[in-house]
């Protein structure tokens, strides 16, 4: 396949070349948007996992002083974006754009969360795959051009999405053993045209809708796995590269269920990420919690993950090639109440160092 070119306006085309469209779903960037701030916030149960550290602030109230649920989440929204402005030593008025997105119908969270700062807003919805979604959408507008700074801000919260999705918690179902723990956590990411070297956007791959046939609601793991396999699959295709060139392949909340599957559907392909791969949905909570079961999943688990643990391992040296493949599923309680499947989607950012 031939490669499309985007170039800036008013600049020559022999002189800058700006997007790359690689095989057939991978954007390259050649100024590669830059990472000047990152912020990340989460709930109690967060804050008692083995990333404690890591996470920028932890809240012991899971209301976080509002009076619903969704205000606590559209709160989570507002301060992961409060610390990733503060990081990068910018004001609201500095950001061009904000890329957000959440679980709820609306994306109310993101709305109500944040309509203060007064930020030129574009709701996302892309189930659990929204941060990398929105990343994607952010690093493409700063490439472009079209903006000098954009942020992406993902969030979830347990009690809202029960509420949404399952029960409201004061009918206390019983949680099946492939089911996962929705994140209470936001994260939040600022993407400059800096010239400035260091942790950047690289590259990213729009995924495509993938249906496994899952109708069960408390099995997204396996509703998502095949989404995730495609994507990681075309996007070695399209970059010519192996699990090999990359110090980490992330998943965003396969779980355990959803992990194992990806790995079976993979090595079909021949391609085997075991030893690079680990899980956002496996890394944020203690695997021994009962109430955990199969992993933990919301957008704001990626979310979370990714704007501490990973990104701050990265800014270290630690990490300096990650492949960030976000998994979602699809879904909403009256299609699934109607016998439907649970369709899958999975985006990947490649957030690399840049000497």
């Amino acid at each position: 396949m031939g490669k499309t070119l985007f170039f800036k306006k008013g600049v020559s085309p022999q002189k800058t070349l700006m997007i790359i469209r690689k095989g057939k779903q991978t954007i390259e960037f050649t100024d590669k948007p830059k990472i000047i701030g990152f912020g990340s916030v989460v709930g109690k149960k967060e804050g008692e996992g083995p990333l404690a550290e890591w996470f920028d602030a932890i809240h012991d109230d899971v209301s976080m002083g509002g009076e619903t649920w969704e205000k606590a989440e559209a709160q989570l929204q507002k301060e992961s974006l409060a610390e990733a402005m503060r990081k990068a030593n910018i004001k609201s008025q500095d950001v061009d754009l904000v890329f957000a997105g959440d679980l709820l119908n609306q994306c109310v969270s993101s709305s109500y969360g944040l309509k203060d700062y007064g930020i030129p807003f574009l709701g996302q919805y892309g189930a659990c795959s929204t941060m990398a979604q929105t990343m994607a959408m952010a690093s493409i507008m700063v490439e472009s051009g079209v903006s000098n700074i954009s942020s992406a801000v993902t969030s979830s919260h347990f009690c809202s999405a029960e509420r949404q999705f399952r029960f409201p918690l004061q009918y206390g179902g019983q949680r099946t053993p492939t089911s996962q723990w929705t994140v209470t956590g936001s994260g939040s990411v600022i993407l400059s045209n800096s010239k400035d070297k260091g942790l950047c956007v690289s590259d990213v791959c729009i995924g495509k809708i993938i249906d496994m046939g899952i109708t069960d609601a408390n099995n997204m793991g396996a509703a998502m796995a095949g989404a995730a396999a495609d994507s990681i699959f075309q996007y070695l295709k399209d970059t010519n590269t192996n699990p090999s060139d990359y110090d980490l392949i992330l998943t965003g909340d396969l779980g355990e269920v959803g992990t194992n599957l990806m790995y079976e559907l993979l090595e079909k392909e021949n391609i085997n990420i075991r030893k690079r791969h680990s899980d956002c949905g496996l890394l944020i909570f203690d695997k021994d919690d009962p109430d955990i079961h199969a992993g933990g999943s919301g957008c704001g688990c990626s979310a979370s993950v990714v704007c501490s643990y990973i990104m701050k391992k990265m800014v270290k040296g630690e990490l300096n090639s990650v492949l960030f493949a976000a998994t979602g599923a699809l879904m909403s309680p009256t299609i699934v109440q109607q016998g439907e499947s649970i369709p899958g989607i999975s985006h990947i950012v490649h957030l690399q160092n840049i000497d």
